[in-house]
């Protein structure tokens, strides 16, 4: 059975965006970019919210790909050759390959998903995590630590849920990102 895994760099407040919905503070450094990418490689599944999908898209066909840094194009290969599955009712259609749209997350259609994958299952995005976390689905807690503080925002980790983990591993990385690995 594969797991599900739920991976996020936050601020070191607990924040995936701050109160402007602004992202840009958490981009990877090319050491922290390679890392997730070899974390990412084993996936064979993404599970998306529609927001998530929205801003995961921009891999499918990355604007000067070809003299991106190899670790940028590498990640590309890696998105590109995974399934997805987009969580929405506004959706009708997606523009990337590999890809299908669900009306709703539904629990119990993951957990045959889980079963009958060949690779791994990530589930993206803060809101979409909560239902799965709430369901008791992730296995795997991946997160990315990044030095700053943003006040305020969007949760990495929903209130309201209450799982005792067990920490795998740890990395700290130059630019003082943490990278934490927790199985539930």
């Amino acid at each position: 059975m594969a797991e599900l895994i739920y991976s996020v760099l936050a601020s070191l407040d607990g924040y995936v965006e701050d109160e402007s919905g602004r992202f840009d503070w958490a981009a990877p450094v090319a050491e922290v970019h390679a890392f997730v990418n070899e974390l990412e490689r084993p996936v064979g599944t993404h599970l998306y919210g529609r927001r998530m999908y929205e801003t995961m898209r921009y891999w499918e066909d990355p604007p000067g790909l070809a003299e991106a840094a190899p670790y940028i194009q590498d990640y590309a290969a890696i998105w590109q050759a995974a399934d997805k599955v987009v969580y929405s009712r506004t959706l009708q259609s997606v523009p990337t390959a590999r890809t299908r749209i669900e009306p709703e997350f539904d629990p119990e259609a993951v957990r045959p998903l889980k079963a009958e994958a060949t690779g791994g299952v990530s589930v993206g995005g803060p809101e979409l995590a909560a239902q799965a976390i709430a369901a008791g689905l992730v296995d795997e807690y991946q997160l990315f630590l990044v030095p700053v503080l943003v006040g305020g925002g969007k949760r990495a980790l929903p209130d309201g849920v209450r799982a005792d983990l067990e920490l795998v591993d740890q990395r700290g990385f130059e630019n003082g990102t943490v990278y934490l690995r927790y199985r539930s």
